[in-house]
């Protein structure tokens, strides 16, 4: 049987390897936005059911801010609203025809909603 090695390597934009020795790798992890107040967020609430084999979701988009926080609003809208989701893109997926409940959820957390869409 052969090991399998599993190697860890930190991305550094595609350099692997450098000879200057004052190089220093740029540190990818620092781009990331910060996450603004929920007063001047934008959220987008729409019914989806593209490319889901004819499945509702309703879908959140226009989140500015860390993945971390995103997650965490995801999380906390599929637990009011009884249903499971993902977060994906940017956007966060919850399954079913929720599209009014979520909008009154994330006005209660004082979003700025609209209910994009038919």
């Amino acid at each position: 049987m052969s090991k399998k090695r599993k190697f860890k390597t930190k991305y550094q934009g595609g350099i692997m390897y450098s000879t200057d020795p004052e190089f220093e790798y740029d540190d990818l992890q620092n781009d990331e936005e910060e996450t603004i107040p929920p007063k001047q967020q934008d959220l987008r609430v729409l019914l989806d059911r593209k490319k889901r084999g004819g499945k509702v979701v309703s879908l959140v988009t226009g989140f500015i801010g860390r993945e971390d926080d995103l997650i965490d609003l995801g999380k906390i809208l599929k637990n009011k609203c009884g249903s499971g989701g993902s977060v994906k893109d940017g956007e966060i997926l919850i399954q079913g025809d929720h599209v009014n409940k979520v909008m009154q959820l994330l006005a209660g957390m004082g979003y700025r909603v609209k209910k994009a869409g038919g």
